[in-house]
């Protein structure tokens, strides 16, 4: 009879070990989210995060955000106190799916670093001007004293 610690005795075939000074992947635990996110209701997300975070051995909450309705403040905070609740056990939470205006919302609080954007999420395909480039979509303003070409 095989003891009922035993991994392979359940059908579950433990991974190796990694190498000896080879970096280990990191983990990931997915959480949907959907909304609108009351407040009363941002304790309980972020305690249902925190058993989820120390239930295994993940280094990463990636949250998809795809079916929050018209994110708010609310929003922003709920996401904001889930990063810290995910930095209180050691790990940090991404966000997958964010809309439009989520991302906008975090660009505009000053939090897009802070809850950053996990890769799979819908990110408009752009660039960054050079410098002394006009950005396109920016009219340059001509000078009255200039000759009409």
């Amino acid at each position: 009879m095989v003891a009922p610690e035993d991994p392979v005795a359940h059908g579950r075939a433990m991974p190796p070990a990694p190498a000896a000074g080879s970096p280990r992947e990191p983990k990931t635990i997915e959480l949907g989210i959907a909304g609108p996110i009351k407040r009363v209701d941002i304790p309980c997300l972020c305690s249902h995060a925190r058993r989820l975070l120390e239930s295994g051995d993940a280094d990463r909450l990636v949250c998809d955000v795809g079916a929050l309705a018209d994110p708010d403040a609310v929003t922003i905070e709920a996401l904001a106190r889930l990063q810290l609740t995910a930095r209180r056990v050691g790990s940090q939470i991404g966000l997958r799916n964010a809309s439009r205006e989520l991302r906008e919302l975090l660009d505009f609080v000053g939090l897009s670093s802070v809850v950053p954007l996990s890769r799979g999420s819908r990110i408009e395909a752009g660039r960054q001007a050079e410098e002394r480039e006009v950005r396109s979509g920016v009219q340059e303003e001509r000078d009255p004293a200039d000759p009409i070409p």
